[in-house]
Order: C-alpha cells, then sequence, then structure tokens
C-alpha cells in the first residue's frame, strides 16, 4: 500500500475482527500483517486493494 496510514487502520480493523478472548494480541496481529503479505502485492495501486481486502472482511465476518 502507498498510505501508510490506512494500512495501519485495515490492520488494526482486522485484528479486532480476528482476534480470539485468551490469546495474545500480538500473535494476532502478526496473524493479520501474515494475511497482507499474500493478500496485498506491492506491485498494485492502493484504491483497488483497499476495496478488495475490505470485501474480503465483510465475507469472514
Amino acid at each position: 500500500m502507498n498510505n501508510r496510514y490506512e494500512l495501519c487502520q485495515l490492520a488494526s480493523k482486522a485484528t479486532r475482527k480476528l482476534h480470539k478472548p485468551n490469546t495474545r494480541l500480538q500473535d494476532t496481529t502478526n496473524e493479520v500483517l501474515d494475511r497482507f503479505k499474500d493478500t496485498i502485492p506491492m506491485d498494485e495501486s492502493g484504491e483497488s486493494v483497499v476495496e478488495k481486502v475490505q470485501l474480503q472482511e465483510r465475507r469472514a465476518a
């Protein structure tokens, strides 16, 4: 992503949605960042990628 602020916001939202009680928040955050690494290639434009990830989050919830 081109915008670090948007990346942090998206990561925090995903962490809140995926976090399970009685697990470490750090582990959940690492899992989210690993998923981003697989989902968001570095060479695509930011707008379309953010929309794809937000759509995936809606489906997962």
